[in-house]
């Protein structure tokens, strides 16, 4: 029996049921494969024998994974100590990892369903970093295990930050938000997911051409156009329940919390929960973005803009850094005014328009990218049917309109603005984003103007920064204003390029004005 330990000394285990996780999870993948490897092989087995050896590499292959897991399990521990966090894993090339605990920026858990049932979960421990080593890894731990890491782990003798909002809940789920689903561009991807899943399925099952001549009939009789209505309409349909769907798997149960010490937690999902945390000490600014579907009915949705979010594979989701889900708009910025404990939200703030000059060079590229599909099935109209004419004109028709729309309401998106701590910037008509940075978190100013940027008086500046995606621009803006608007942001960041640029200027005139 071991003598007690410190808690900064004792190495601890995984879960042990992590063999049993494995060998259903495995059995799982097992199960969907085998009906169709089945049907493959009865071609040469027959069903009975192709049945049979299915189940015995199946048996097998679970076998074979379960063990590999529980050797895992043996070779893996962990410790929590005074100053570092270590992980030692492996059999025959023994892997050491350690991180400094100074260094820890995210300490997040994850469960799927089988992990919850069996009150397990998943926690991922990292430095916000790039690369795999900046992460280490627990799968599995009990539930309590992986709270005692959390409050351990990101527990920090810092004050707290300065603002008089309240530490509890500062949203929780609106089952009414479910409405924004499906207009969001999920619902088309998904239907034609859908599609090719009814078309994979059925070449599996060797089915195709049957499901394509079963499709055929049921249209013989219809024109054209009524087919493609009909499709589209059914591929929506069956985009809008999946939609639908994976909105309640995603964000079921969610809730957004300040916990004591500044730290900002969001827990969410149905089958698998999440639960990620933020320290409040990291929160750079927020990003307000409006996916044109879900702008179009008033709401928006809240990410972070942080310094130090975990880069492992699991954060690559582009809603690992989000706080809120598509609300109303009023709501989103009366979240992001909590979140920043500022009175007032700076993402509601007036912005600056751009010139018209930014408009110009909006419908430029709009059009441009409708008219050229339209030349090309032109050219191939002339060169092989007349067909493809009727088509271009159809095209046109369609395509021209759509592209001013969204060129005029692209430069109405364009704006920036100074509030208070923070710099503003909107761009984006399928995706507008205004974000709010922190101007303390600033490192740094891109400013870049083309050819035809400078005979339009404009340029575009970009705050680069640690935090968030490490790049807020202002496009398009009027060359002086932009400038200003980057000098005022950060002073003393900026100044002393332009004063070098001012002199070389005033150089220049001299000697235009001294020449002979």
């Amino acid at each position: 029996m071991s003598t007690p330990q410190t808690p900064y000394d004792d190495w601890r285990r995984l879960d042990p049921r992590t063999v049993l996780v494995t060998a259903l999870v495995v059995a799982g993948v097992v199960a969907g494969a085998a009906l169709p490897a089945a049907l493959g092989l009865s071609r040469w087995l027959g069903l009975p024998g192709a049945a049979f050896a299915v189940a015995g590499a199946g048996l097998l292959i679970v076998a074979v994974a379960a063990g590999a897991d529980r050797v895992r399990w043996h070779r893996t521990r962990y410790r929590i100590g005074e100053e570092h966090v270590d992980l030692h894993t492996g059999l025959l090339l023994v892997k050491r990892r350690s991180l400094a605990r100074s260094r820890i920026r995210t300490v997040d858990l994850t469960a799927n369903l089988l992990l919850r049932l069996l009150g397990l979960v998943t926690v991922r421990i990292g430095t916000g970093e790039q690369g795999g080593e900046s992460t280490l890894e627990l799968d599995p731990v009990t539930r309590a295990e992986g709270e005692r890491l959390r409050l351990l782990l990101l527990e920090r003798a810092a004050a707290t930050p300065p603002g008089v909002h309240r530490d509890g809940e500062l949203a929780t789920l609106d089952p009414r938000w479910i409405r924004y689903a499906p207009v969001s561009f999920v619902a088309p991807m998904l239907g034609g997911a859908a599609i090719g899943a009814v078309m994979q399925i059925s070449d599996w099952l060797g089915a195709q051409g049957e499901v394509i001549a079963w499709a055929g009939d049921r249209f013989q009789e219809t024109p054209l156009l009524w087919v493609i209505v009909i499709l589209v309409a059914a591929a929506l349909a069956a985009g809008t329940i999946g939609a639908l769907g994976l909105w309640i798997e995603m964000w079921w149960n969610y809730r957004l919390e300040r916990e004591p010490g500044g730290t900002l937690r969001v827990r969410r999902g149905l089958f698998t929960s999440r639960s990620i945390s933020v320290e409040e000490a990291r929160l750079r600014g927020v990003d307000l973005v409006e996916p044109l579907g879900v702008r179009l009915f008033g709401a928006a949705r809240l990410d972070a803009i942080t310094t130090g979010l975990a880069q492992n594979h699991e954060a690559k989701n582009a809603d690992h850094n989000t706080v809120l889900p598509a609300v109303p708009r009023s709501l989103a910025d009366s979240v992001a005014a909590d979140v920043l404990r500022e009175a007032v939200t700076p993402t509601g703030s007036a912005v600056t328009r751009h010139p018209r000059a930014a408009r110009g060079r909006r419908l430029r590229w709009s059009l441009a990218a409708a008219l050229a599909p339209v030349l090309l099935l032109t050219l191939l109209g002339v060169l092989l049917t007349p067909v493809l004419l009727w088509i271009a004109l159809g095209l046109a028709a369609v395509s021209l309109p759509l592209a001013v729309a969204l060129a005029l309401d692209a430069y109405r998106g364009l704006g920036h603005a100074i509030s208070g701590r923070y710099l503003v910037t909107r761009s984006g008509t399928l995706r507008r984003s205004t974000a709010a940075l922190e101007r303390a978190g600033v490192i740094g100013w891109t400013v870049k103007q083309s050819y035809f940027q400078r005979r339009a008086g404009l340029l575009t500046v970009t705050a680069t920064t640690a935090a968030g995606g490490g790049a807020y621009t202002a496009y398009d803006t009027d060359a002086a204003e932009g400038l200003a608007f980057a000098a005022e942001a950060v002073p003393g960041l900026l100044e002393p390029f332009l004063e070098r640029a001012d002199g070389a200027a005033d150089e220049r005139s001299r000697h235009k004005t001294d020449g002979p």
